[in-house]
């Protein structure tokens, strides 16, 4: 796949346009960044690590020495500090806000919020996020990008445990929070007017949330899997496609051959009927309404 050219025909300029980005300090978040910032972006970094984020800055700047980059340290599994990075974006608002960070298989706990932490983190904190910044973002004529995954075809949400605190599989509880965050934000989207979405997911690369098996087993497959799924540079053209080309409806945008290789191309989703949409944009809701109280 020739970068060059592909970036010619499906990006322009950002000049004059702020992108948030969360979870930028990690393989597809490095590589969407130094994109966006080729093409005249300025970014607000949005990540728990203070000092990666920093050094992510200074990186950048090296190599654009006239963009704009700041920085904003969120916790995603904390609310108080997801609402003071919230509060600030709303004081400076971006033009696009894009969710990258993701939390696969991680020490399990409860939040402060009731949730499971993999499921606040993947769900609940950008989707907060997410809705409380859509006034801005109206006014701004904005756009939302949400990186999302095909682990939410790994099984149908459960009304009686939403969050997937009863199940272990690692697998299973962060496709359900994916499953939410999308399907979710979809309803969210159904009736908006002047904010755009896009549901982009990169397929299968090999990032840090790959790194999550037993050492012995992640040392075997490691060196295969650089060679087999395309490096995060190229994975990462499918959310940077999202930036430039909103989606309608129950669409999403991934790689073209079994949403794993390929050319970012835009495709139906049919994960879940009516029902379960209907449900989990309710949910959704309903778990904003009582963060807000």
């Amino acid at each position: 796949m020739r970068v060059e050219k592909w970036l010619a025909e499906n990006t322009h300029s950002l000049a004059g346009r702020t992108v948030a980005i969360t979870g930028s300090t990690g393989g597809l978040g490095r590589e969407l960044c130094r994109y966006l910032v080729s093409l005249d972006a300025s970014l607000i970094l949005l990540d728990r690590n203070a000092e990666r984020s920093q050094a992510l800055r200074a990186e950048l700047l090296e190599s654009r020495p006239t963009a704009s980059v700041t920085c904003i340290r969120v916790d995603l599994s904390d609310m108080a500090s997801v609402r003071e990075a919230t509060r600030r974006l709303l004081l400076a608002p971006p033009d696009v806000f894009l969710h990258n960070a993701g939390a696969y298989s991680i020490p399990r706990r409860i939040c402060d919020t009731g949730y499971d932490n993999v499921f606040q983190i993947n769900f609940v904190s950008p989707y907060y996020m997410i809705r409380t910044l859509l006034p801005v973002l109206r006014e701004r004529g904005g756009h939302v990008v949400a990186v999302g995954s095909i682990a939410h075809r790994y099984s149908a949400s459960d009304p009686c445990d939403v969050d997937f605190s009863t199940r272990k599989r690692a697998s299973l509880v962060y496709g359900n929070a994916k499953r939410y965050l999308m399907l979710a934000l979809i309803g969210l989207f159904a009736k908006e007017e002047k904010v755009t979405l896009s549901v982009a997911h990169p397929g299968i690369t090999f990032t840090n949330i790959t790194s999550h098996y037993p050492k012995v087993i992640f040392a075997l497959i490691k060196h295969p899997m650089k060679w087999i799924f395309m490096k995060p540079r190229i994975a990462c053209l499918s959310v940077l496609k999202g930036v430039f080309s909103p989606c309608r409806g129950y669409e999403w945008i991934g790689p073209h051959v079994m949403d794993v290789w390929g050319r970012p191309k835009k495709k139906p989703l049919r994960s879940a009927d009516a029902e379960e949409q209907k449900r989990i944009y309710e949910t959704a809701e309903r778990i904003c309404r009582e963060l807000e109280t």
